[in-house]
């Protein structure tokens, strides 16, 4: 029977989605309970392709540092980089002590070293820990999904409890052999769930995701008919993957070599704390690879997205020091593209193929499998919870509203259901539901050291810049002469090739001429004959080529 509070003058619970929402990636849910805030997850997401130069996009947190006092903590549901990757950034804003699994913890501590963060407490919990939080308690339930230490957490303050997924599949088979704790689940359910914010990635699939078992059948095929190495691309966080691709290598008398520094990074914590094991021996450097015929190695490796920097795409450029794609080479793609990431893979693949090797990617065997619910497990999750609110979270708008739809066919009230913005606050009793104020929200764009220094007006300039090029107008004037005294200097970067278009350049510096020999030179307002140069410019350069450089010129005053 679902629990009625007696107490009509409880608070409401407010919960604010920073990220996470019509989007994948970059999760972050707020819960904020009278003066006691607490956070679920921390993460990240890909620099899009007009984001040019840009390395993460992290959420704006205004609205947690003007509350930073009240933050009680940082629930993390698992390692993955859409969880936790922007962890450094926002703790250094919002220190606040972090709770989460063994292995996601070692993530998040690797990654603040590497940004010299010290002094933020951390808290491994074991799944049904429950955390005591100003007035919040928190319980952690065990999840099936790609990466080890996976869990949903529940919520409970006095206005009701919440039911965070996180991200979840329910396998019957793992490979852990730690399956999902529906039974925590189902107890919630009875003892009455106020909402559930659930995760939407694969709600466009029917039926269920496939068990991670079925990958490690094709690997054993794949491992059995490779002549020469095998390279495996992934996800540096699929330590459970791994570890089985590992196994297979070794039953096949390959020994195995990490490549890429996450990669690398990622596999040394997972085995310092039991979480990845290589029996003594089998693990080789890659200075030491020529040491071994080709039939006995096994290379894992980044660059299962086709990043510019990964180890594959290094490897398929032949830019990588240490290793060159051969013909013999067996390359197994285990990872489906990120939205978004579909060309940059797609060139990848075409690179390996000109090196003559043999490519294997999800299109053409089950070499993955998502870590992601399909419709049938998520009404699993909705039958157990069986909550009285429901808000669709970690997906792209089209994903929320098809979840929302899905809630619909299983009973839930419409009225009860909230499609959330960035940055809307929706608040919540056992007895309502309505939305409140619109909050600080949106994105934060790191670029090498840089946070939040890149904006709208500098990624234009840049788009403008890659697109059209750059002329610069060089000229040094004496102001209490009102007179020219050299240039103007034209100089051309990514607009014409200068040598075969030297009557473009003649023009150009001749118009600029003439500008300035027209002006008061010791009168002028001086961004007043900037501005007119680059109007007259611009104009000239339209009419006689069609492109639209940016123009840039520099008055030197001697």
């Amino acid at each position: 029977m679902r629990e009625n509070p007696a107490n009509k003058s409880v608070s409401k619970l407010r919960i604010v989605c920073l990220g996470g929402v019509d989007e994948i990636g970059k999760n972050m849910y707020v819960f904020e309970y009278e003066d006691d805030i607490i956070v679920v997850d921390c993460g990240s997401i890909f620099p899009k392709e007009d984001m040019l130069g840009v390395d993460l996009v992290i959420p704006d947190v205004t609205y947690l540092v003007e509350k930073k006092k009240n933050v009680r903590a940082f629930l993390l549901t698992h390692g993955h980089e859409d969880h936790i990757g922007a962890t450094p950034y926002i703790l250094r804003q919002v220190p606040a002590p972090l709770y989460g699994t063994r292995l996601t913890l070692a993530l998040v501590d690797l990654k603040l070293k590497e940004h010299r963060i010290s002094n933020i407490p951390m808290h491994v919990v074991q799944p049904r820990d429950e955390v005591k939080l100003g007035k919040f308690t928190a319980k952690f339930i065990h999840v099936s999904h790609s990466i080890a230490g996976a869990c949903a957490i529940a919520i409970t303050c006095p206005a009701g409890t919440v039911v965070c997924s996180g991200d979840f599949k329910v396998d019957y088979t793992p490979i852990d052999g730690e399956v999902i704790d529906l039974q925590t689940l189902a107890e919630l359910g009875e003892k009455g769930v106020m909402a559930l914010l659930c995760e939407s990635t694969n709600v466009e699939r029917p039926g269920y995701t496939m068990s991670e078992l079925k990958v490690g059948s094709t690997f054993e095929k794949m491992f059995e008919g490779a002549k020469g190495r095998v390279i495996v691309a992934m996800f540096a966080s699929n330590i459970h993957r791994m570890q089985m691709v590992i196994d297979c290598a070794i039953s096949f008398g390959r020994r195995v070599c990490f490549i890429g520094r996450s990669m690398v990074n990622v596999t040394h914590v997972a085995m310092e704390i039991g979480e990845l094991e290589i029996p003594e021996g089998w693990l080789v450097d890659q200075d030491d690879l020529d040491r071994y015929p080709d039939e006995n190695i096994l290379v894992l490796t980044t660059g299962s997205q086709g990043e510019p920097m990964a180890g594959l795409t290094r490897m398929a450029y032949a830019e990588h020091r240490k290793l060159q794609i051969r013909p013999s080479d067996t390359i197994i793609i285990s990872a489906t593209p990120i939205p978004g990431n579909e060309k940059f893979i797609s060139r990848v693949i075409n690179q390996l193929y000109r090196c003559g090797a043999q490519v294997v990617y999800s299109a053409m065997a089950e070499v993955h499998v998502s870590g992601h619910a399909c419709q049938e497990e998520l009404k699993l999750m909705h039958a157990l919870v069986k909550p009285k609110y429901f808000i669709p979270v970690h997906g792209e708008y089209r994903m929320l509203w098809q979840h929302a739809e899905l809630a619909e066919s299983m009973g839930m009230d419409s009225r009860n259901i909230v499609l959330p913005e960035i940055g809307q606050v929706i608040e919540m009793t056992q007895d309502s539901l309505s939305l409140g104020e619109q909050v600080p929200s949106g994105t934060v764009l790191v670029d090498g050291l840089g946070v939040g220094d890149v904006g709208n007006v500098v990624l234009r300039d840049r788009k403008h810049l890659s697109e059209d090029g750059l002329i610069i107008v060089v000229m040094a004037i004496n102001r209490d002469e009102a007179k020219l005294v050299s240039g103007p200097d034209i100089i051309s970067r990514g607009f014409i090739y200068v040598r075969e278009n030297e009557d473009i350049i003649d023009n150009t510096r001749d118009l600029a001429r003439q500008i300035l020999t027209s002006s008061n030179l010791s009168g002028e307002n001086w961004p007043d004959l900037k501005n007119r140069i680059k109007d007259e410019l611009h104009r000239f350069i339209f009419e006689k080529i069609k492109r639209n450089p940016m123009i840039l010129p520099i008055i030197l005053d001697i």
